[in-house]
């Protein structure tokens, strides 16, 4: 399988809303369901290891302070500004979220008018946590076909707003399971609870340009495989439907009316628990990965760093023994994530690591960086690998 042609990420930068929202303060600014406390907050928040995130709402007022668009446009405006480059260079935006400000227009023409900058090419995925990976793919085959000379990829999420207590009527799908049922069963924790705990603002980009830098460490892209397995099982994480005892989901649309839709909880954003479970590992990894590996083969050994995309800790010592049953087990000590500082921002997650690690100041030339980026809505897995360039 050949690689990409020569791509490189000359610049990274993110930005996060606010200030740091700790565990004691999440639920004052979330709201309270009903005046009541979640009964399993506290237990959820010690299996995903998260002590602060980032919110688009005001703590004092309740007031939503950012849309989705103006994050990205902000991270944007950061990666122009880290990597010396000028916004009327580009010749494409792709932007990758799961929670745009709107249905329609798409995230990345709303993200293109808040820039007011010349006209480019704008393109918008969808999906989950890979909708930030997918847009990255597409804006590097932009450059490495010669489509665009620099292009900028997003990934950026707005949950914040659709977790707040006034967006749940249905009191039991929002509650979740009790501590002893919790006790019993960990898993059930990914409920619609487990979400409202776990999700969180932020946005990231990276400025992609053909050669590398000349005043700084780039970002070769040696390639980036996504695979799907849709075809196999049913949806697992979803948002303005519901399942039925088929599996089958039924859209908002379907409802006899929106009151139904609201107050069923379709407008939620839910988690098949069980089905997570059974699943996520296996598929993104013993199945995604040896995939990935088929097409450009490559050894643990090679790996100086591993940022891997997980919504908690609670998977990672399963992420950890997965690798290494398919003899890729790559050491703790090699693992960069910043789960617990900047929370599970889904489709941002990735381009805020990176920016981190990038930063660092821990980054060799000559190292190499491999991505893992799952996503649960129906079982989709994306790896990217990267080299460091430069001084």
């Amino acid at each position: 399988m050949s690689q990409f042609p020569p791509v490189h990420i000359v610049g990274v930068g993110s930005t996060l809303p606010g200030e740091p929202i700790d565990n004691e303060r999440m639920e004052s600014v979330l709201g309270l369901i009903n005046g009541r406390p979640s009964r399993a907050r506290r237990t959820i928040l010690r299996s995903n290891g998260i002590d602060t995130r980032h919110y688009a709402i005001d703590p004092e007022t309740g007031e939503q302070t950012h849309t989705n668009a103006q994050l990205t446009a902000d991270a944007i405006r950061t990666v122009a500004k880290n990597s010396g480059r000028d916004l009327a260079d580009l010749d494409c935006i792709a932007c990758g979220t799961s929670s745009p400000d709107q249905l329609m227009p798409n995230h990345a023409l709303m993200v293109h008018g808040e820039l007011a900058i010349h006209p480019c090419e704008a393109l918008a995925t969808s999906g989950v946590c890979l909708s930030g990976l997918t847009a990255l793919k597409f804006a590097a085959m932009n450059v490495a076909s010669g489509q665009a000379d620099a292009a900028v990829a997003t990934g950026s999420e707005l949950s914040s707003t659709v977790l707040r207590a006034a967006n749940f009527p249905n009191r039991e799908l929002a509650q979740g399971p009790s501590d002893d049922e919790l006790a019993k069963t960990p898993v059930l924790q990914f409920g619609q609870d487990f979400l409202r705990w776990m999700l969180s603002d932020g946005a990231g980009a990276v400025w992609l340009e053909r050669e590398p830098s000349e005043t700084g460490l780039s970002l070769r892209i040696e390639w980036i495989e996504t695979v799907s397995y849709a075809n196999e099982l049913e949806a697992c994480m979803y948002w303005g439907a519901e399942k039925n005892d088929a599996g089958t989901l039924i859209g908002w649309r379907q409802a006899k009316d929106l009151d139904t839709a609201v107050l069923s909880g379709m407008l939620n954003v839910t988690q098949d628990a069980r089905l997570l479970g059974e699943e996520i590992s296996k598929r993104t990894i013993s199945d995604g990965f040896a995939h990935a590996r088929d097409r450009h083969p490559i050894e643990a050994s090679e790996i100086d760093w591993l940022l891997p995309h997980y919504s908690s800790e609670f998977f990672a010592k399963e992420v950890a023994q997965r690798f290494t049953e398919i003899d890729f087990h790559i050491p703790q000590e090699k693992w960069f994530t910043n789960l617990k500082t900047r929370g599970n921002t889904g489709s941002a997650s990735i381009y805020i690591m990176l920016d981190e690690l990038y930063h660092s100041g821990r980054l060799k030339a000559g190292q190499k960086i491999l991505c893992f980026v799952p996503e649960s809505a129906r079982f989709s897995v994306g790896y990217a690998l990267l080299t460091v360039v430069g001084k």
